[in-house]
């Protein structure tokens, strides 16, 4: 019977592998994948002096990144599209993901037989990506199947499966090289993806108290140089000021607001079952990292939702990621066979619960027409993109263009007047999205609107209406849902 489960449990994880591999070839399009695409395309045509990657300014931008930065390499070296280098990231980034976990879950089970490990290490995937709830949870830096599928071309993939190499690293740290390394990769995380580096860094806390490392003074000393490698790097990144990220938090806080709405929905599966796995290691070992890593990420979370400090909302995965690897693990730890037998039966109820609440995934590969009716009510859709602006709109050109299309435009090459996501770093952020909001008030007059055109070099303006008399605009192509791009005569 547990040979047939850690059959299945390997055949579980490949299947959810293939799928994502099915969703990096489709690469759909939602969510942050235009800011990447963007930032990609400023990377390739000047790597020392990109500035904003979504409006004609000189600014500095969170989103420049060593891992970023690597990738612009790539486009530049190769002449490679950008939708092509992302899909790379993409096999990339899975890559190190699963291979991290693979490696972590390693590092519970060094008495276990390689082929015990690979059962964990499978079961540990599929808690991952499936055991959530049955209201979906879609978040960059969140590990469900769905979200996953939307994300796995982001940086916070990358910087994932990297978190769980650093806690592996200093699992098995014993020298000097050891802590200097990791020291160097915790700095990689926290450059890469802000929010999935204060995961790593409390996961990071959680298992150096639970390996006890921090019991004697080499063992300070050791952590010491590697926290202060990773501070010097951090200081030393040239594309933006890491430490100037502190002062502004603020304007993050109301788009974070949705992360603590419809919680019990979205993550009661792993709330159960992963929290009783977590009581039984608790209950082995009062110093078990998973259960402080999870104690951590479940008092800052709490923190942040009595506070009002909604962006500290994304460190829920430093709550949810320790549970969902303890449920994996559980199924081969219980020691007795009553209890595995229980829990295992259990947890595998749970994973195919939330297999069926993100069946919807199969839609970003699969047509329509081959999903069944209820699996196609799942399907959440995609962006069809801007890709039909290209024949005429240039890189580097300015396009007038709402939010909504401002978060897709810049992909392709092209800036827009203001930005279609939030960007702390830009100064006049708020004047040019008051810019844009006047320029499509329908009390405008034209005027205005011809002086907005000028004030910020518009080449194109993108928009649902026809030719607005008086405004020198040509149209040349019309889009999906009425939209039609026009060209600015003079």
């Amino acid at each position: 019977m547990r040979a047939t489960g850690s059959w299945l449990a390997r055949i579980g994880a490949l299947l959810v592998l293939a799928l994502l591999l099915g969703v990096v070839l489709q690469l759909p399009w939602a969510g942050d994948l235009g800011i990447h695409a963007a930032t990609i395309q400023r990377l390739r045509h000047d790597l020392g002096s990109p500035g904003d990657p979504l409006v004609a300014a000189d600014s500095d931008s969170p989103y420049y990144t060593p891992w970023t930065l690597l990738l612009g390499c790539l486009a530049k070296a190769t002449g490679l599209g950008v939708f092509v280098v992302l899909r790379i990231a993409a096999l990339i980034s899975l890559t190190v993901l699963v291979t991290g976990v693979w490696a972590f879950v390693a590092s519970f089970r060094d008495r276990a037989s390689a082929w015990r490990s690979s059962a964990a290490a499978a079961l540990v995937l599929l808690s991952l990506m499936l055991l959530w709830g049955t209201t979906l949870f879609d978040w960059s830096g969140f590990l469900g199947l769905n979200s996953l599928a939307l994300t796995v071309s982001y940086p916070s993939t990358f910087a994932l499966g990297a978190s769980f190499w650093l806690w592996t690293l200093l699992r098995r740290a014993a020298a000097w090289p050891h802590f200097l390394g990791a020291g160097a990769l915790w700095a990689v995380i926290l450059l890469s993806h802000q929010f999935t580096g204060v995961v790593a860094t409390l996961g990071s806390i959680a298992m150096l108290l639970g390996t006890r490392a921090t019991d004697g003074r080499v063992g300070w000393e050791r952590i010491g140089g590697g926290a202060a490698l990773g501070a010097v790097l951090l200081a030393l990144w040239p594309y933006y000021s890491f430490f100037k990220l502190f002062d502004m938090g603020g304007g993050l806080e109301e788009i974070h607001r949705s992360l603590y709405r419809e919680l019990p929905g979205r993550i009661w599966l792993v709330a159960l079952v992963g929290g009783a796995a977590l009581v039984l290691r608790c209950l082995r070992d009062r110093r078990d990292p998973l259960v402080l890593f999870c104690l951590f990420g479940i008092t800052l979370f709490a923190a942040g939702g009595i506070s009002g400090h909604w962006s500290w909302g994304r460190v829920l995965p430093a709550a949810l990621i320790p549970a969902q690897v303890a449920a994996g693990l559980e199924v081969f730890s219980a020691s007795r066979r009553a209890v595995r037998a229980a829990f295992g039966t259990v947890f595998a109820g749970a994973l195919l619960t939330g297999l069926w609440t993100q069946s919807g995934t199969l839609g970003y590969v699969l047509p329509r027409s081959a999903l069944p009716s209820a699996v196609e009510a799942k399907y959440g859709g995609q962006w069809s993109g801007y890709q039909w602006i290209t024949p005429w709109v240039k890189y580097g050109d300015v396009v007038m263009a709402s939010t909504w299309p401002a978060r897709q435009i810049p992909a392709y090459g092209p800036y827009t007047v203001a930005p279609g996501y939030p960007d702390f770093f830009l100064k006049d952020q708020k004047a040019r999205e008051a810019a844009v909001e006047t320029y499509f008030d329908a009390g405008t007059s034209r005027a205005e609107r011809r002086e907005l055109l000028r004030e910020y070099d518009v080449k194109w303006v993108v928009a649902a209406w026809d030719e607005k008399p008086g405004l020198p605009l040509e149209r040349v192509a019309q889009g999906p849902k009425g939209q039609r791009l026009y060209k600015v005569t003079q």
